[in-house]
């Protein structure tokens, strides 16, 4: 069979036909199809961690919420009034950066605290992903009015740094992001007087790990200052910490360290 050329006119009793072939490039609906697939694989992602949080007693009852970044101000997240145990890849919501809905079943609205998550993404441009809750111990420090800021963990020394106490912001009003946002630019987590905990990172699972990071130092020191009758816990070395904290380009730990930073 004679192959056709680049370009190829072929006569027919009706008309003429310009054939063009041409080198195939990835289509657009290809690139559609790419990125609908790695939404819906984001969205399991962030059913998983709420599942997660909620079997580990971090969140009860409509507690705590997730969202992640997918596009130039678009935004998955969790929906109010709904348990972390139930929630689906459908009932994720897509909203914008004022947090007015975008794409999202009907019923479904974004938590009242879509404003703190929010104002993480506009103070840091590498924050991919927000996760708060309410991991008990370290919620505990916050009620306590104790920042977590013993550097006598090597594990949280390394990945997180200290925790400060952010002030008080009634729910649902500008006072919870305005409160967080001074200590955004050195802290990827914070707890939140009276209230719980925020962690931000690169990605959803970045975000989620610093969360569990938190409430394992949480127990730990709680422990170590039990057994100590309340005595502080000794902290590592800062010549040590200083030669920890440089480990962290090395194991690509991404996001801010405060460095040596008391708040207590």
């Amino acid at each position: 069979m004679k192959k056709i050329p680049f370009t190829h006119k072929v006569f027919t009793n009706v008309h003429l036909l310009d054939i063009i072939v041409s080198v195939p490039k990835e289509s657009e609906l290809a690139r559609k199809d790419l990125k609908f697939m790695e939404e819906q694989e984001l969205r399991q992602q962030i059913c998983d961690i709420c599942n997660k949080m909620w079997q580990l007693g971090w969140v009860a009852a409509n507690d705590g919420n997730v969202t992640a970044k997918i596009g130039e101000q678009r935004f998955l997240a969790t929906p109010t009034g709904i348990s972390k145990s139930f929630i689906t890849p459908d009932k994720l919501l897509v909203v914008n950066e004022k947090g007015e809905i975008l794409e999202g079943a009907t019923g479904y609205a974004p938590s009242s605290e879509i404003k703190m998550h929010l104002r993480c993404y506009e103070e840091r441009a590498d924050v991919g992903a927000v996760v708060h809750a309410h991991p008990p111990t370290a919620t505990g420090f916050a009620l306590a009015q104790i920042p977590l800021d013993s550097y006598s963990l090597i594990e949280s020394a390394i990945a997180i740094g200290s925790v400060p106490i952010t002030p008080f912001g009634t729910p649902s009003t500008e006072e919870v992001p305005n409160s967080i946002a001074p200590y955004l630019d050195e802290h990827d987590v914070l707890l939140l007087e009276n209230h719980g905990a925020l962690t931000v990172g690169s990605d959803v699972l970045t975000a989620y790990y610093r969360m569990e990071t938190l409430e394992l130092c949480a127990k730990t020191i709680f422990v170590a200052r039990t057994l100590k009758q309340g005595t502080p816990e000794q902290e590592i070395p800062r010549e040590k910490l200083a030669e920890l904290i440089k480990m962290r380009s090395g194991y690509k730990i991404t996001g801010k360290h405060p460095g040596y930073k008391k708040y207590s």
